[in-house]
């Protein structure tokens, strides 16, 4: 499990994006599970998800809406099979409107980044 904390923060709300192998729903809810042992993210906010995996596609969205589809575009985008990533949000009581979507997408590709420079 790679997680890079504190990458994004716009007027209060705080962002980490977080990803592993993942090739099932199953797999993804442990890792959720696993992810969430960590406090401070099981009080976040949000944690949404998306696993590009050779049965099909899953996302979730965890009430910031639009957001698994857009991680998973990217996931297929990259071509990143069979890995999740999970982007989480600590909202700090100002709402971002599109900002959000932008914040999604560039946590991603930080993590996409990171990963591709191990």
């Amino acid at each position: 499990m790679k997680v890079l904390e504190n990458i994004i923060s716009d007027r209060g709300s705080r962002y980490a994006v977080s990803g592993g192998p993942c090739g099932s729903e199953a797999e993804a809810k442990a890792f959720l599970k696993e992810l969430k042992r960590r406090k401070k993210f099981a009080k976040a906010t949000h944690n949404t998800w998306a696993c590009l995996t050779d049965d099909a596609p899953l996302k979730n969205d965890d009430g910031e809406s639009g957001a698994g589809m857009v991680i998973l575009r990217m996931l297929e985008r990259d071509n990143l099979r069979n890995h999740i990533i999970v982007v989480t949000r600590w909202y700090g009581g100002k709402h971002l409107g599109g900002d959000r979507f932008r914040h999604v997408q560039d946590a991603v590709r930080l993590y996409t980044e990171d990963l591709s420079q191990s």
